[in-house]
């Protein structure tokens, strides 16, 4: 394994997938994690643990939490930032000013900017030009990896030397980190998987079967494929972790916030009555219309995408939805 050489390291943002990393990286290096409730600060400190988003589970001594971000970020030479997409630019222009010249800027967000359709490594270089930058993705259910149970990630980052090292920081006996060049691809299989889990959890609420879902996770990972390669994306890596890997773990998943979103629309709820209740983003709602829209700019059919959407409005209902799907024209695969 390749040594690691960062000293201090900032992860922003205290949800499932931002403590579990941070958890993991101060097991070798001392973290800060920030979170902006001062209650959810105190009860790491205090009690180690993450209730609210990770349950009972004992996270690393190690690991200190501040609602400080100047704390978190001062110093650091490496920066992991876990918001949702919305907000990720507002938290890299409140940190860029502050940070270490260079550190690397790594995207723990699976989604696509609201307004600008751009990626989230595409935010960060426009905020913080000054910094490398990256995105962790892949089948990374935050609760499976904390407990210690295999799994793999993938570092997407065009500077290879930058992501060995930062690979070899994230990795641990349990976790492989994979390399990945193509951010591009990497960034777009991660916002479009969530919008076909939101589709899958809709035919789970629906009370349908396997068939149903092999169906709807192979068409929809021909939609991702085909809007990534437009885009200038990979075909490879849509066949990877970043691409199938993490389709078939958020879809089949009953960790998965998307696929929960989607049963619960497929059982008749608004999509508001779902959303007053949930006290985690399902990046899927917030990511659709962008990817239609933008399927829609570079003439690319995703025509599940379009269906979670409507959905999502409340033009249509599932049912209404699943014969729009069912009564295209017959074709080759």
């Amino acid at each position: 394994m390749v040594r690691a050489v960062f000293e201090r390291v900032a992860v922003i943002g205290g949800g499932s997938w931002g403590t579990t990393i941070a958890s993991l990286i101060s097991a070798r290096v001392p973290t800060v994690l920030w979170a902006r409730r001062p209650e959810l600060v105190d009860e790491i400190n205090r009690d180690r643990t993450n209730r609210r988003y990770l349950g009972g589970v004992t996270l690393d001594p190690s690991l200190r939490a501040s609602v400080e971000i100047e704390e978190a970020v001062g110093g650091a030479d490496l920066i992991l930032v876990a918001v949702p997409s919305h907000g990720l630019r507002a938290s890299v222009e409140r940190l860029a000013p502050m940070s270490t010249a260079g550190a690397p800027i790594v995207s723990l967000s699976k989604g696509l900017e609201p307004g600008t359709a751009k990626r989230m490594t595409e935010v960060i270089a426009e905020v913080a030009p000054q910094h490398p930058v990256g995105a962790l993705t892949g089948p990374n259910l935050a609760l499976e990896i904390l407990h210690g149970q295999p799994a793999a990630s993938v570092l997407a980052m065009e500077d290879d030397l930058s992501a060995a090292s930062i690979a070899a920081l994230i990795a641990t006996d349990a976790l492989r980190v994979y390399r990945n060049g193509d951010v591009t691809g990497c960034e777009l299989a991660g916002a479009v998987k969530n919008v076909i889990a939101i589709a899958a959890g809709m035919g789970d609420g629906m009370g349908f079967g396997d068939n149903a879902k092999a169906a709807l996770v192979t068409r929809g990972l021909a939609e991702m494929t085909r809007l990534g390669v437009a885009l200038g994306g990979e075909l490879m890596t849509f066949m990877g972790l970043a691409g199938v890997g993490d389709l078939v773990a958020t879809c089949a998943s009953a960790q998965s916030r998307n696929r929960a979103v989607g049963i619960e629309l497929g059982r008749g709820r608004s999509l508001d009555a779902i959303v007053d209740e949930t006290t985690t983003v399902a990046e899927g709602v917030r990511s659709a219309p962008v990817i239609v829209e933008l399927a829609t700019r570079h003439g690319v059919e995703m025509p599940i995408a379009q269906q979670v959407v409507d959905v999502c409005r409340g033009s249509v209902t599932p049912a209404e939805a699943l014969a729009v799907l069912m009564a295209r024209q017959q074709r080759s695969e």
